[in-house]
């Protein structure tokens, strides 16, 4: 039985898979666990890169979009098709260090409540760009603001969840950058770990500060929606007591 399914979302990335790969199997070591990388209509090696090590390795395997979809779709897919219980997700350009994805699946393995849905990572000392920071922080606190989800980095890609929750929300794109809010709202409680951060270790960059400005905007408003129209009532099943038949 797999424990742990790690997701990552990449769009040509060939250069970072097989150190991130590695680094995942590392960081596992002990559990069982299966790596799931999902392909979101690369042009370049990814693919092929994806296929050898699986066949190096035995424990990757590899979904394909035939044209992007973007890092929500790309996610998405792979929860889909992950067989473990916890899901852990890690952006594919290796700035988040697999070694952090301990502190994500083991809360989430050692849970005895039933009531842990998510475990998200936080960077601290981000090696980004000025620009790349500054915008990040004024979109998170613009995204605090709005929905009080909690968490001071929403976007940081390194994640773990119950698969059968994540399942049961619902689907739009750049819904990955909203996760803390989207468990929240459906009354899971949720874990918040600082993780490091790292430079981009080759490649560059598939979105830019622009880009995630568009997008986020509208995603905000639609996110603040579904929160105000939450199913505010949950059910019981309630059960009649069996009465034994008299003796004759």
């Amino acid at each position: 039985m797999i424990e742990v399914s790690v997701v990552i979302p990449m769009k040509n990335e060939e250069a970072n898979l097989a150190p991130l790969v590695n680094g995942i199997a590392e960081a596992c070591e002990g559990k069982a666990y299966e790596i799931i990388v999902v392909d979101d209509g690369s042009d370049d090696g990814t693919p092929s890169e994806a296929l050898r090590m699986a066949q190096e390795l035995g424990t990757v395997r590899l979904v394909s979009h035939a044209n992007s979809g973007g890092q929500s779709a790309a996610v998405h897919s792979g929860v889909l098709a992950a067989t473990g219980r916890v899901v852990c997700t890690l952006d594919g350009d290796g700035q988040n260090p697999p070694s952090e994805l301990p502190k994500l699946f083991m809360p989430l393995l050692e849970d005895t409540t039933g009531k842990l849905g998510l475990v998200a990572g936080q960077r601290v000392a981000r090696q980004d760009t000025f620009s790349k920071r500054w915008a990040s922080k004024f979109a998170n606190g613009l995204r605090g603001w709005i929905l009080k989800d909690g968490t001071r980095d929403t976007g940081c890609g390194l994640k773990g969840f119950r698969r059968d929750i994540f399942l049961t929300l619902p689907y739009f794109d750049h819904m990955h950058r909203y996760l803390p809010a989207l468990f929240r709202r459906d009354g899971w409680e949720i874990l918040l770990v600082d993780v490091s951060h790292r430079e981009r270790q080759a490649g560059k960059s598939n979105y830019s500060n622009f880009m995630r400005a568009i997008v986020g905007i509208p995603d905000l408003l639609a996110v603040s929606w579904l929160i105000r129209r939450r199913k505010k009532a949950q059910p019981e099943e309630l059960f009649a007591e069996v009465q034994e038949a008299p003796e004759t």
